[in-house]
């Protein structure tokens, strides 16, 4: 799987269960092990071990191999490992405290914003079109 597909189903399903802080550090010359550090923050070791389960659920479903995932008992910090990718997740103060954006901070990975479908209300139907047939019947 391509490091880009990976690293972004990771923030989107950190996303989705409102993952706060994300941030994608590309890593790949400061160590030879992965690619890719991201960290996030939880507010209760609830929702810690809700963020790790979605993106360990968020993998499996695109057949991407787990390689280990620490510290889930506690809930304060998560470790999900994916083997190029490396996840994070902690509660704010211990992300505080051990501060790894400056230990990888080397550069952040700015992602784009994946295209959302546009909603259609009732204010939005769609005109007849006025096309060929259209104009042809009215020549006529």
């Amino acid at each position: 799987m391509d490091i880009r597909t990976k690293q972004r189903a990771v923030v989107e399903a950190l996303e989705d269960v409102k993952g706060r802080d994300i941030m994608v550090f590309n890593v790949a010359r400061q160590t030879a092990y992965f690619e890719r550090v991201v960290i996030a923050s939880g507010d209760s070791s609830r929702q810690v071990n809700a963020l790790a389960a979605s993106v360990q659920e968020r993998m499996k479903s695109m057949g991407a191999r787990i390689a280990g995932v620490e510290g889930g008992r506690n809930g304060e910090w998560v470790l999900v490992d994916l083997g190029d990718v490396v996840v994070h997740v902690m509660h704010p103060a211990v992300r505080s405290h051990y501060n790894l954006e400056e230990l990888w901070g080397g550069k952040e990975v700015k992602l784009a914003k994946a295209a959302k479908p546009k909603k259609t209300g009732k204010a939005s139907r769609k005109k007849p079109s006025r096309g060929k047939a259209a104009s042809s019947r009215r020549s006529k």
